[in-house]
């Protein structure tokens, strides 16, 4: 299989975070044939600035859109630019027929995600949304605990609530193209993009919505919110005995004035126990300082959480004590398994691992929010159609 020629859009954190260390360390499957970057400060741009004169080496540096698109050899484009110009550097590079990664949020508004994957199938070509956290390691370890049988002495049950949180404290502005009143910006569609895609893999599709959403720091533009929390209603889960609760939440939490360390992550309760993880996920934290691509394959460490974050599980024992554990998460982080996929499905066919649909769904959800919280009231998540 010829590795896919593939540009990368915007060489900011992003791009040099989360896309770029990935296309070089599988170059059996991709080639960093071109970045866009609009004003390179020197030869090789933030590319050689970051990576070194060696990465940098036979890499174009595409100064525009219409260059890209111009560029025949490119045939894979990464959209890791401010979010407001997702949907519009999406839709003309399906239009010139390239397959597209698109970073989160894929859109500003749901119908603009739905037009997109239209116009994908139209001209067949593959449209794969950035829902990297997936391949979070705690959120990996928090699938297996959920998978568990009922009658096993770590299972939590019949769940009845779920929190997921992304918190952090700052109290000042980034400084960025982030604190600007523009579509798609805020801390919603930043981080709620990850927890509702996370929910929706779990749970399904919600029933009812309620949200509330604001700029509790008052700094900048109070359209730009750095605080979160949305209610997800969910029918009450099936008891297979004992209690049967009545009703199923899930929480998702994002605070700009969390004062702690490590932050909360995941509380899960369920008729038997409890889950209760802190700390995040390492990977993001690696690829900030690795010193070139290849340590992600070739670092051990790559990945792992540290044993300190690991979660821990309250339970029942058979009588009735609560016994505490801990839940490891023993499975590395693999970010890169989004990128092996993507190629796949590209070279060979092969089913998305995140579809489109699912983060159009995370997108409409995320406008129902704005709107519960708008209008301080819950709100039914109409059926899919």
């Amino acid at each position: 299989m010829a590795p896919i020629k593939t540009c990368v859009l915007g060489v900011g954190l992003g791009g040099l975070t989360f896309h770029i260390p990935f296309v070089l360390a599988l170059p059996h499957l991709f080639k960093l044939h071109a970045v866009m970057e609009r004003n390179p400060a020197g030869p090789g741009g933030k590319l050689q600035a970051r990576f070194g004169e060696e990465a940098a080496k036979g890499v174009i540096i595409h100064r525009t859109i219409d260059d890209v698109l111009a560029d025949p050899e490119v045939e894979l484009v990464v959209i890791s630019t401010p979010s407001e110009t997702h949907y519009e550097l999406a839709k003309k590079c399906l239009q010139a027929g390239k397959h597209v990664l698109v970073d989160k949020p894929v859109t500003a508004h749901f119908s603009q995600a739905q037009e997109l994957g239209e116009l994908a199938k139209s001209k067949n070509v593959v449209l794969y949304p950035f829902q990297n956290r997936r391949w979070d390691s705690d959120f990996l370890a928090l699938r297996k605990l959920l998978d568990l049988p009922a009658d096993h002495p770590k299972s939590l049950g019949t769940l009845y609530e779920f929190e997921s949180r992304f918190d952090r404290f700052r109290t000042e502005l980034k400084g960025t193209w982030k604190d600007l009143p523009l579509e798609a910006n805020g801390l919603t569609y930043d981080l709620a993009a990850h927890t509702i895609d996370q929910v929706l893999v779990l749970f399904g599709r919600p029933a009812k919505i309620t949200a509330m959403i604001e700029n509790i720091r008052g700094l900048g533009s109070k359209e730009v919110d750095d605080c979160f929390t949305i209610f997800l209603h969910y029918p009450p889960r099936k008891a297979a005995a004992g209690v049967q609760p009545q009703s199923f939440t899930a929480i998702l939490r994002g605070h700009i004035l969390s004062v702690r360390s490590p932050q909360v992550r995941y509380v899960v309760r369920g008729t038997h126990g409890t889950f209760l993880k802190y700390g995040v996920d390492v990977q993001e934290d690696q690829l900030k300082v690795i010193p070139s691509p290849a340590a992600i394959a070739q670092n051990e460490q790559y990945g792992v959480e540290p044993e300190d974050i690991w979660g821990t599980v309250e339970s029942l024992d058979a009588d009735g004590k609560v016994v505490k554990s801990t839940w490891p998460s023993s499975e590395r982080g693999s970010y890169i398994s989004l990128f092996e996929n993507v190629a796949a499905v590209i070279r060979d066919g092969a089913e998305q691992a995140v579809k489109w649909e699912q983060s159009a769904e995370v997108i409409e959800l995320i406008e129902l929010a704005y709107q519960s919280a708008r209008e301080e009231r819950t709100l039914v998540v109409p059926p899919r159609s």
